[in-house]
């Protein structure tokens, strides 16, 4: 029997593992070398993909002039000395060649045509703008870089190498899979994909991205879970003669709506901040209460949708359906307060991740 697998990203942190603080300071700005040339790369492939795909609609050129996408030795009117994706590749490669591992630019130039595909024709017809790429932005890498990777139990660790970089895993209090999931990929039951490196004030990130199983939880697709989404009640669903509601208007908004009143004490009071370090010492406070109610906000979803998912796997609902939703989404936008303090579109997102990964279909 084939399982069905879907990928899962999980966001866990690195150290270098080296024992010297020189050492580790100059393998950091190693990585962030490697950053710079991969924001680098990635808005000039960017731009020579529109170019060429443009290239026909620039009517000002002579009649003469050959426009079609085709490697010569395969196409006579072709304009292109190679294939259409090793063109970019070859400009960032001899471009950066020596600078950083080829294997990110791969992986980098076959990500942004597949976006690229996909997106060709909003930018034809003008409704989208192309992509303009951040300096902190992550670098992708293959398995192909990634070496004995296994867990050292006198460092309470994973271990790896990343391109001859020696790295080691820091889970800290981890209340979620991520440990569990790295021993399945260490024991080869579950797959690891082309992931992320993500360089943030100093510390190193993996996103990485797993290949997990679906979850067989015998629901029926003939049996339908009605959900609606409100602020209200943040979900209200129904089973048959099931009904169930989780969470209340009071208890969602009432930490936000504090956090949210100290955050505006914070800002009040930042003037009369210690000084040292301009604008970013003085609004310290402000930010941290900015960090607390996104992840609260973040938990809440969490908690609701994890809920949600629980009582459709309870009642065998193989089918999922959000309701009126078209409905409130405009209400919401209506009403300034109830679109700045429900988080519709992050619960949304987090529902569907988790009725995907549960066998269960929605439905809006």
């Amino acid at each position: 029997m084939i399982m069905e697998t879907m990928k899962l990203t999980r966001k866990i942190q690195l150290l270098i593992d080296l024992p010297t603080k020189e050492e580790r300071k100059e393998t950091l700005d190693t990585l962030y070398g490697w950053q710079n040339r991969c924001f680098r790369a990635a808005n000039l492939i960017v731009s020579h993909l529109y170019v060429q795909d443009m290239i026909k609609e620039f009517l000002y050129l002579s009649e003469g002039v050959r426009h079609k996408l085709a490697d010569q030795k395969k196409d006579e009117l072709g304009i292109l000395n190679r294939s259409g994706i090793n063109t970019t590749y070859r400009l960032v490669s001899d471009r950066f060649k020596g600078e950083m591992p080829t294997n990110i630019l791969s992986c980098l130039n076959m990500a942004l045509h597949s976006t690229f595909k996909k997106e060709r024709d909003a930018y034809w017809k003008g409704e989208r703008s192309l992509k303009n790429f951040r300096r902190d932005m992550p670098f992708p890498f293959s398995m192909e870089g990634v070496s004995k990777i296994a867990y050292i139990p006198e460092k309470k660790a994973f271990c790896f190498r990343l391109f001859g970089i020696p790295l080691r895993t820091h889970l800290g209090k981890d209340f979620t899979d991520k440990k569990k999931i790295l021993e399945q990929a260490v024991e080869g039951t579950t797959s690891i994909y082309t992931s992320h490196l993500q360089l943030k004030d100093g510390k190193v990130f993996w996103l990485a991205v797993f290949g997990i199983e679906k979850e067989n939880n015998n629901v029926k697709p003939e049996v339908i879970a009605e959900a609606s989404l409100s602020l209200e009640y943040p979900i209200t669903v129904k089973a048959g003669s099931n009904r169930r509601t989780f969470g209340t208007q009071e208890e969602f908004l009432y930490r936000r709506l504090a956090i949210q009143a100290a955050r505006k004490r914070a800002q009040s009071g930042a003037k009369y901040s210690k000084p040292g370090k301009g604008r970013k010492r003085k609004l310290k406070a402000v930010k941290k209460f900015e960090r607390k109610e996104r992840d609260y906000v973040n938990y809440r979803m969490h908690v609701y949708s994890r809920e949600l998912i629980d009582f459709c796997v309870k009642h065998q609902a193989g089918t999922l359906l959000l309701l009126d939703q078209k409905e409130k989404e405009g209400i919401a936008k209506d009403k300034e307060f109830v679109f700045r303090n429900w988080g519709y579109y992050g619960l949304l997102e987090k529902i569907q991740y988790k009725a995907k990964k549960a066998g269960i279909e929605v439905l809006i």
